[in-house]
Formats: C-alpha cells, sequence, structure tokens
C-alpha cells in the first residue's frame, strides 16, 4: 500500500470505522482513540497490506482494538466498590432510537459487533467472518442470536413505552 492509497483509504473508511466502534463502545472519545490506534497500526503496517483488503484489514484491526479495550475497562470496573452513595437516576421518556440503543447495550461485544457490522455497515457473512475471525456459519447462528434477543428486547411493552 502507498501512502496515496493510504491517505484514500483514510478518506473512504475513516467515517465508517469511527461509527462502528463508537456504536459498540458507547463513549466517543474511547471511540477515536481506538480508531486513532487503528490507522497508526495500519500505516505501521502499510508495506505488507494489500490496498483492495485495506478496508477488511482496518476493520480486523479496530475490532480487535475495541475488544482489548473493553477488556481492559471491565477489568477496570470489576475492581471498583459499588459505594453507598450511588444516586438512582429516573429514566427520561423513551424514544424509539434511545429503545434500540438499550437493546443493542443488553448484547454482548460480539453480537454487537455483528450487529452493526451486518445492520449498520452492509457487510456480508464473508466479511464479517474475515473481519472478527469466526467462520460465516457461526457469523450467522450468533446473528440470528443476537437478533432475536433484539426482537424479545422490543416487543416488551414496558421497555418501549
Amino acid at each position: 500500500m502507498t501512502e496515496k492509497e493510504y491517505n484514500e483509504c483514510v478518506t473512504n473508511y475513516a467515517d465508517g470505522v469511527f461509527r462502528f466502534i463508537v456504536k459498540n463502545l458507547r463513549h466517543e472519545e474511547d471511540a477515536r482513540d481506538v480508531v486513532q490506534t487503528a490507522f497508526e497500526k495500519l500505516w505501521r503496517n502499510r508495506a505488507e497490506v494489500d490496498a483492495e483488503k485495506s478496508k477488511s484489514y482496518l476493520f480486523t484491526i479496530a475490532y480487535n482494538a475495541m475488544i482489548d479495550h473493553l477488556r481492559k475497562i471491565k477489568r477496570i470496573y470489576l475492581q471498583e466498590d459499588f459505594k453507598d452513595e450511588t444516586q438512582v437516576v429516573h429514566k427520561p421518556a423513551h424514544n424509539a432510537k434511545a429503545v434500540i440503543h438499550e437493546a443493542l447495550a443488553r448484547l454482548n461485544e460480539t453480537q454487537r459487533s455483528l450487529v452493526m457490522l451486518k445492520d449498520y455497515e452492509g457487510y456480508s457473512y464473508e466479511e464479517i467472518g474475515q473481519i472478527t475471525g469466526l467462520n460465516s456459519s457461526q457469523v450467522k447462528v450468533y446473528l440470528h442470536r443476537a437478533r432475536l434477543q433484539l426482537k424479545e428486547y422490543l416487543v416488551k411493552v414496558e421497555n418501549v413505552i
């Protein structure tokens, strides 16, 4: 991959990668860090990367960086104790977008990533398999289970009202 091809990759895919990561992490600053790390790694390895496969390579790097970030965050949260002064905040009335975000948040990282890659980014099962390291059968099964969980959550009246 040449410098020009790298710059085209940044121009063409930066928004999609950021959108994918921020939807999964639900934190813009963390998503920016993960995306920056992915592009930095792509830059360092540009000599070995085929320009035609740069999109899938970039999403794979970003996906793996996101998983590493989530694992790191979980370790930090598990070490913290609950505090007595934790306040309960009343939830505002839901709109459709908020309900969908809440439903997605209930999925595990793998399921959420698969839904985002397939339904938001439009990747094929094979491409998702390359990005996540799963085979296409596993992608289909995990995606089906994720959609069932989403459906189960979204059809409950108490979750929508």
